[in-house]
């Protein structure tokens, strides 16, 4: 398996990357956003599936920047809100 470094910095970048991503990903999936906790999880979850379905088209050992890691998370992250919108039951509308 082929590993790709997404590296946008420390602990606070990650957040910040998350929260960004999860935002980004929110808006485009949902129209708005879910919450600043929410949007963080949803962002660095969506960095780790990026990454992983990024790791299997580029060569091993690349590395990202900031600006990289945001639109691999942000990629990752519209994934794993498509899939959850897909599994779960959608609320019923009021007329």
């Amino acid at each position: 398996m082929q590993n790709v470094v997404l590296n946008p910095g420390g602990l606070i970048s990650w957040i910040i990357v998350g929260l960004l991503a999860g935002f980004i990903a929110s808006r485009l999936v949902r129209g708005r956003g879910m919450g600043c906790l929410m949007d963080i999880v949803i962002g660095v979850v969506g960095a780790f599936i990026g990454g992983f379905l990024v790791s299997l088209f580029v060569s091993p050992g690349t590395t990202y920047g900031f600006l990289g890691s945001l639109v691999v998370a942000v990629l990752g992250a519209v994934l794993l809100l498509g899939i959850v919108r897909l599994v779960t039951p959608g609320r019923p509308r009021r007329p």
